[in-house]
């Protein structure tokens, strides 16, 4: 097996606990008080405009007040002149007149600007001349999310600003930006977001990928407000689910980060997984990052940084599963802190409804059983979520759960 670079992901340089409460989602809006502070808490809330992609930024605006850096003082970096725009210039990729003030989007898309390529994934490097940058729909500290289209095709772009002042949370970025492009250009399935290229500049990394424009399945079930969910459609995505990361554990790897923000609905409801940026290769798990991952989802043995194995993404597979049934959100009348307590010091975990096939309950039981042993490899849960939807098909076609929201929404 190969061996990843070792690494603390973004999310996890910032030791204070509670800035992984990402309940809310990665992204935060953007034209919905711009500049964050840290007592967001983390939380990027996406676009409800639907279509994304997830992918793992720090929170706080950049260029906002807070920001930790400035791409516009870098002395090699000046601000482009007013009276010049990429958009006016021939043969070259475009910028929508919106972005115009955008430093991040101007500074990879000058050509003055030299482009270096990806190391040993030059070929994925894209070619900026074919990349028309539209408006930005999400952004944290050190990075934006845009939409755009490559080579005609609707893409998501992810800029990731190099911090001028630090340089090992520089350094840090740059291993994370190393090892997405690594795991996106080797992971290759139709339940896997599908890598465009990326490209590097002095201050600026750039990854693109397909554009989901169903958003995430966060988004999908917080827009039915808690309404139940078709039980045909929950099963069918949960079994996308299931075989992206049966082929990704069949690689050595661990995605560590598995949650319905991350769950990316293209246009036929297919399910895609993304934000790959905390994954990595599994080898010795005694220095893996515990606090990449969501508290909600969490496995006990992440939250409580004990080593852990592929197990995790099983875990935080059965509270996804729970999500589809449900459609609501996990342990929503706890703080993301208050539930990685109850989970690891009273067994908690989410209320599974009375009238949940057998099959499907089994399933989540043992996904989220607390010794990572019980838990069932993706092999078994895809074969047994082949059966619930067979089960469904012959039996139970039109059935839907109703949920009460009146009940308790855990169980010890």
């Amino acid at each position: 097996m190969l061996e990843a670079p070792k690494f603390t992901g973004i999310i996890g340089l910032n030791n204070n606990h509670d800035n992984y409460d990402l309940s809310q989602g990665f992204y935060h809006k953007l034209g919905e008080g711009s500049n964050m502070s840290t007592d967001s808490y983390g939380s990027l809330q996406m676009s409800n405009g639907g279509g994304s992609v997830a992918m793992s930024i720090d929170n706080s605006s950049v260029g906002s007040n807070d920001s930790h850096t400035r791409i516009l003082n870098h002395p090699g970096m000046k601000r482009v002149n007013n009276n010049y725009t990429v958009a006016q210039s021939v043969n070259r990729g475009k910028v929508s007149h919106g972005l115009s003030d955008d430093a991040l989007a101007q500074t990879l898309m000058d050509p003055r600007v030299p482009t270096e390529g990806l190391e040993n994934f030059d070929e994925w490097t894209i070619d900026l001349r074919k990349l028309n940058m539209g408006p930005a729909f999400a952004q944290g500290a050190f990075g934006k999310l845009y939409k755009g289209t490559y080579n005609g095709e609707d893409v998501a772009i992810k800029l990731l600003e190099r911090p001028e002042n630090d340089l090992e949370r520089a350094h840090l970025m740059e291993q994370q930006f190393q090892q997405e492009v690594m795991m996106l250009a080797t992971l290759k399935h139709p339940n896997i977001v599908r890598f465009i290229g990326g490209c590097r500049k002095p201050m600026v990394w750039c990854i693109v990928t397909e554009y989901a424009k169903g958003g995430s399945v966060r988004q999908f079930l917080t827009k039915r407000q808690n309404r139940s969910v078709p039980l045909k459609l929950a099963v069918k995505q949960a079994l996308d689910v299931a075989r992206g990361m049966e082929y990704v554990h069949g690689l050595s790897l661990i995605h560590r980060d598995l949650k319905s923000d991350n769950l990316l609905i293209s246009a036929d409801k297919s399910i895609k997984i993304a934000d790959f940026g905390v994954a990595r290769i599994e080898v010795q798990t005694e220095g893996m990052t515990p606090e990449t991952g969501t508290y909600r989802w969490m496995a006990p043995e992440m939250i409580q940084h004990r080593p852990y194995t592929q197990k995790v993404d099983v875990y935080s597979f059965g509270i996804v599963l729970w999500e589809l049934i449900t459609g609501m959100l996990p342990f929503q009348n706890m703080t993301a802190v208050q539930a990685a307590f109850a989970v690891v010091n009273k067994g908690v975990r989410p209320n599974i409804p009375n009238d949940c096939l057998p099959v499907l309950s089994e399933i989540m039981t043992r996904c989220w059983d607390g010794n990572p042993d019980v838990r069932p490899p993706f092999t078994e849960v895809v074969k047994m979520l082949e059966n619930a939807e067979m089960e469904i098909i012959t039996t139970v076609r039109k059935a839907r759960f109703r949920c009460c929201i009146t009940q308790p929404m855990t169980v010890d």
